[in-house]
C-alpha cells in the first residue's frame, strides 16, 4: 500500500448512517451514506461513470483538487481545463456516487429570477448590488443555453417561458411592488410580460391564478447534464473519485524546496497533497470548513414526479415552467417535461397547514427517504390547481410517480460564497447556493 493510502479505513464508517445523522454536529455533516434516488437518478443508473474509481486509492498529489461531483464541481474542472490547466492536474472527490447532491435532485428548472428578489437583496445589499444580482441571473441563463447548444448536450434542454403566477391577491401585490420597485432602480423588464385575471388563468393555463408574469427560462435534465460534464473531462484525463468522502484538510508539511504543496485532504483511501482545495460542497462545506457552521444552514427540499391525466396529456400539455405562489415562502413549483410528459412538482420549505413535526425536519442532512405530509400536500395541491377533467376518470398508472428529497445550502444574505477562503491560503469555495444553483454556480465561476 502506497504511504499516503495508510489513513484507510472503510467508506460506511466515514459517513452518517441511513437512517441517522448521528455525527451531525450543528450545521456539519458530511452526506449520509444511503440517499434516496431522485428522479434524474433513477433515469440515468447505467452512466458509465456512476461509481469511477470507487476502490482506487487517491493519488499522492495533484495541483488541483475539487471536493464535490455536482454542477459547480465538475463545471469549475471544465472551466480550469479549457483555460490551459492540464487534464492531469486535477482530481474530484465524490463522497457518494458522481451527481449524488442537490444537482442531481432539484426540480429541473433552469429558471432566472426575473424581479421578484431585487426587494430583499436590496435590503440585505443595497438597490445596486440588488440589481446587479437580478441581472446577471438573466445572463447565467443566456450561457448555459448557449453552452447546452454549442456542446450539443443531450440533458432534455428545452428553452422556453416560465411565470410567476400569483395565486392569492396579497401575492400579486407583492409582485407587483417587486416589479415597480426593480424598474424603478432601472432595471430591465422588457422580456417580461404581465397578464391580469382571465387572461393570467388562460397564458397560465392555472385556473386559480389572480394575476401571472411570464419571461424567458428553460428546464433540463440535472443529471444528464452533470454527467456530460464528468464524461468529457474523464475523457481528457480528469480523474474522478466516487465513494471517496473529504474527511479532514490539514495543512501539509513540506518535504523540501521543490514541494508546492499547501493542504492535505485526508480520504477514507489516502492522503492527498495539493497546491489548491476547492470546495463545492454545498451544504456540507462546514464538515470541513467549520468557521461556516452557523452561516450555512442545511435545508431538506423535496420534489416530486407526477404521471398526468388527461387535463395535461397530449395537445393539453403545458410548455412553459411555473412558480405557482401562495406566498414569498409558500409556493410550488412546475415543470412538464416535454419528452414523456412527466410532470415534476416542487415544494417549499414552509406551509402554514404542516404539523410542528414535518416544520422541524426541515433543517437536516438527511435525503435518505421522503416526508409524507409533504407528500400529500403536493398531491393535493397538484390536483386542486390542475384538476382532473370532469368526463375523464383517473386510471392506474395516473398520479404520484415518486417522491424525493435533497439537501440545499441557505446564508443569511442569500447568495453565495464564491472565491478564497479567508486565512487559508490556497482553498477556495463555492457554495451556499440557497436552493438556486444554475442561477448562482455559473454566474459565481464567470467572476
Amino acid at each position: 500500500m502506497a504511504p499516503h493510502a495508510a489513513e484507510s479505513t472503510t467508506f460506511e464508517a466515514e459517513l452518517p448512517a441511513r437512517t441517522s445523522v448521528a455525527r451531525e454536529n450543528g450545521h456539519r455533516s458530511l452526506p449520509i451514506s444511503e440517499p434516496c434516488l431522485s428522479y434524474w437518478h433513477r433515469t440515468t443508473r447505467a452512466f458509465e461513470h456512476l461509481y469511477e474509481n470507487e476502490h482506487e486509492s487517491v493519488p499522492a498529489a495533484i495541483k488541483y483538487l475539487i471536493i464535490g461531483s455536482g454542477l459547480s464541481g465538475s463545471y469549475l474542472a471544465w472551466s480550469l481545463e479549457e483555460n490551459g490547466v492540464h487534464a492531469k492536474d486535477i482530481a474530484i472527490l465524490e463522497a457518494r456516487e458522481a451527481v449524488s447532491g442537490a444537482s442531481g435532485r432539484n426540480a429541473g428548472h433552469v429558471r432566472p429570477d426575473a424581479f421578484r428578489g431585487f426587494a430583499a437583496y436590496a435590503r440585505i445589499h443595497g438597490r445596486e448590488q440588488a440589481k446587479k444580482i437580478v441581472e446577471n441571473e438573466k445572463l447565467v441563463f443566456e450561457k448555459v443555453k448557449a453552452f447546452v447548444e454549442k456542446h450539443r448536450v443531450p440533458c432534455d434542454f428545452n428553452a422556453t417561458t416560465t411565470f410567476d403566477v400569483c395565486l392569492t391577491p396579497e401575492f400579486a401585490e407583492y409582485e407587483k411592488q417587486s416589479f415597480d420597485a426593480y424598474r424603478a432602480a432601472g432595471g430591465d423588464v422588457s422580456h417580461v410580460k404581465f397578464f391580469d385575471g382571465e387572461e393570467a388563468k388562460e397564458r397560465s393555463g392555472v385556473q386559480d391564478a389572480v394575476a401571472a408574469y411570464e419571461w424567458p427560462a428553460g428546464s433540463s435534465h440535472p443529471a444528464k447534464l452533470g454527467q456530460f460534464l464528468l464524461s468529457g473531462l474523464i475523457a481528457k484525463g480528469v480523474r474522478l473519485y466516487t465513494h471517496c468522502p473529504a474527511t479532514a484538510v490539514t495543512r501539509h508539511e513540506r518535504s523540501d524546496a521543490g514541494d508546492t504543496n499547501r493542504w492535505d485532504v485526508h480520504t477514507p483511501r489516502g492522503v492527498l497533497a495539493t497546491e489548491n482545495v476547492v470546495h463545492c460542497t454545498n451544504a456540507y462545506s462546514a464538515y470541513l470548513l467549520p468557521e461556516l457552521e452557523t452561516f450555512i444552514t442545511p435545508n431538506r427540499a423535496q420534489a416530486h414526479s407526477f404521471v398526468p391525466s388527461y387535463s395535461l396529456s397530449g395537445s393539453r400539455a403545458l410548455k412553459s415552467t411555473a412558480s405557482l405562489r401562495y406566498g414569498l415562502k409558500h409556493f410550488f413549483s412546475f415543470i412538464q417535461r416535454q419528452g414523456d410528459g412527466t410532470v415534476i412538482f416542487g415544494v417549499s420549505r414552509e406551509n402554514p397547514e404542516w404539523s410542528p413535526e414535518t416544520k422541524n425536519s426541515i433543517v437536516t442532512f438527511d435525503d435518505s427517504s421522503y416526508n409524507e405530509e409533504v407528500a400529500c400536500t403536493a398531491a393535493r395541491t397538484f390536483k386542486t390547481l390542475f384538476p382532473e377533467h370532469k368526463a375523464k376518470s383517473s386510471r392506474h398508472g395516473e398520479g404520484t410517480e415518486h417522491c424525493w428529497t435533497g439537501i440545499i445550502a441557505l446564508t443569511p444574505d442569500s447568495v453565495p460564497m464564491v472565491g478564497a477562503v479567508e486565512g487559508k491560503e490556497g482553498q477556495w469555495i463555492n457554495a451556499g447556493h440557497n436552493g438556486h444553483e444554475y442561477g448562482l454556480v455559473l454566474r459565481g465561476l464567470r467572476r
